[in-house]
């Protein structure tokens, strides 16, 4: 893994007004501290304002423990919905597999070679296929089997499994089952799945060969956060490649494969970072 910055992150939305970014910064600057990275948005439309603030912590005059109640009062004045993490806290991570290994392979190279900074606790899955690659890399392998009358019962050993090893994020990565409500509300925004299509086109199953039937000229893949709507979450990174009427549907499946593994790893790399803010089903990125 590279090497962890001991910096301190400020994630926030609130009404827009003067004085928001000013305030901030004064806070910081008061503590002594050094802002490395500032970004923000405003939506006009909405009146609402979105910052991502980072700075170093070394010389900052405030404990970690004594900043939420340092900074409560300002957050309060602003109506603030805000988060504070910091960059060498390293996230749990939890994969959830089926059978297609394309999208596990992308994350555990990437993760080998200190790209995706997280502890992956383990693997979970509902088919036995991609143990021999959960071993090769030294992460505990979970079989779950899944039929409609066990799936609330396998759901809870899930959550169990995963509260043991106080998993932060959960990846589904071509994880073949749909998660139920109950499941979903133990990990609001921290679900992260991949939809092999450009999303809101061909939603459900079968995206492929909805997409040759229709003559698309482009494919994608839609990297998303889980609500209880079918792929219908927070979209956090999408991206696409152009196909043609020569294109059968196993070229289709073939060409999403390589899109898929990567939008699904951006996504993932952006959460891990925290350069993400949810608003209203929708997100905003701060990828700068």
């Amino acid at each position: 893994m590279g090497s962890l910055s001991n910096h301190a992150i400020l994630l926030l939305s609130c009404p827009d007004r003067k004085g928001i970014v000013a305030s901030i910064s004064q806070f910081i600057y008061e503590h002594n501290g050094n802002i490395v990275h500032a970004d923000q948005y405003t939506d006009t439309e909405k009146g609402q304002f979105f910052m991502r603030i980072e700075w170093e912590l070394d010389d900052f005059d405030l404990e970690r423990k004594e900043i939420p109640e340092a900074f409560s009062p300002l957050a309060q004045q602003f109506q603030m919905k805000w988060m504070l993490c910091f960059t060498d806290y390293v996230p749990n991570v939890a994969i959830f597999v089926s059978k297609a290994p394309h999208c596990l392979y992308e994350i555990l190279l990437r993760h080998s070679s200190g790209e995706i900074l997280a502890n992956i606790k383990l693997i979970i899955s509902n088919h036995p296929d991609l143990r021999p690659v959960a071993e090769t890399f030294g992460i505990p392998f979970y079989f779950f089997p899944i039929t409609p009358e066990t799936k609330s019962d396998i759901e809870k050993q899930e959550l169990a499994v995963l509260k043991k090893h106080h998993i932060d994020l959960i990846i589904l990565a071509r994880y073949m089952q749909i998660l139920t409500s109950e499941f979903i509300a133990h990990y609001p925004n921290r679900i992260i799945n991949i939809h092999h299509s450009f999303l809101p086109a061909f939603v459900g199953s079968r995206p492929y060969h909805q997409a040759r039937e229709r003559g698309v000229k482009i494919i994608g893949a839609t990297s998303h956060y889980v609500t209880p709507e079918l792929d219908a979450g927070p979209i956090i990174e999408q991206d696409v490649i152009r196909v043609s009427h020569r294109d059968s549907v196993e070229d289709l499946i073939r060409k999403g494969r390589d899109i898929e593994k990567l939008v699904l790893a951006r996504a993932i790399k952006l959460h891990l970072e925290n350069r993400i803010l949810v608003y209203e089903n929708k997100t905003i990125i701060f990828d700068t």
